[in-house]
């Protein structure tokens, strides 16, 4: 017991990481608790039901940015310690929740939360759960005075290796590479190769860089289909398990 609490002041409490590790958990459970939810709803099982103001269906991302907007500037207010702090992080955490839950809504600014396209905001809360447990599981490589120069210039290339790896996992989001970049959070080869391979067809990289090159968008597109063939099935069911199932006949 005593070498956990020395393990919890000293990687949480001390860093101040306490709110941090708050919020993250705030935003982890609020999501799986609304996706929960919104299955029920949608299956018309349970006591929930959508939620309309003046006919008009309220999407739970409205609530989630005012909370969000409390949460942070109250976190802002609080300075980052005392209580104050760990309650206006688990408030901020549960507003991002409900707002990256309809993250392809406002994506596309169109319902698209039962569709392949809402499958969108389940990656985006896959990715962004993956980077605030790395930042949570890391350290402030500038963060400790008085250190030497042996010291700063370790710490130093610490950070341009992560720096360089978040170039590298947003590469690979730019080519719609979602679950490669979700893994080179936590494992830079994976972003490497993510970010290095071919785009896939229909990603804002393919869009850009594909446009006047025929032949590397041909590439591609048969490197995209090849790769459906293999793995498209297991990925479609991953994604419905986490998701849910899109409705038939909807983009």
């Amino acid at each position: 017991m005593e070498a956990v609490e020395h393990w919890w002041y000293r990687e949480i409490v001390e860093p101040g990481k306490l709110p941090l590790l708050l919020a993250v958990t705030a935003f982890l459970v609020t999501f799986l608790v609304t996706r929960t939810v919104t299955r029920l709803i949608r299956a018309g099982k349970g006591p929930f039901r959508d939620v309309s103001v003046g006919g008009h269906h309220l999407h739970h991302a409205v609530p989630g940015v005012v909370l969000m907007c409390v949460g942070g500037f109250g976190g802002v207010a609080a300075g980052g310690r005392g209580w104050l702090a760990g309650l206006t992080a688990v408030v901020f955490g549960t507003g991002a929740g409900l707002v990256m839950d309809e993250f392809a809504l406002i994506l596309y600014l169109q319902d698209v939360y039962w569709s392949e396209q809402g499958q969108r905001s389940v990656e985006a809360v896959m990715l962004t759960a993956a980077l605030l447990v790395a930042l949570l599981a890391g350290f402030s490589p500038l963060g400790v005075n008085g250190v030497g120069d042996d010291e700063l210039n370790r710490r130093l290339t610490v950070l341009a290796t992560l720096v360089v790896n978040f170039l590298l996992v947003l590469t690979a989001v730019a080519k719609g590479k979602y679950r490669t970049a979700v893994l080179g959070v936590l494992i830079p080869a994976v972003a490497l190769a993510g970010a290095v391979r071919l785009a896939r067809p229909g990603s804002p990289w393919a869009r850009l860089a594909y446009r006047r090159r025929p032949r590397t968008a041909a590439r591609a597109e048969r490197r995209a289909r090849r790769h459906d063939a293999r793995w498209g099935a297991l990925e479609r069911r991953v994604d419905h398990l986490l998701g849910g199932t899109p409705d038939q006949g909807r983009d």
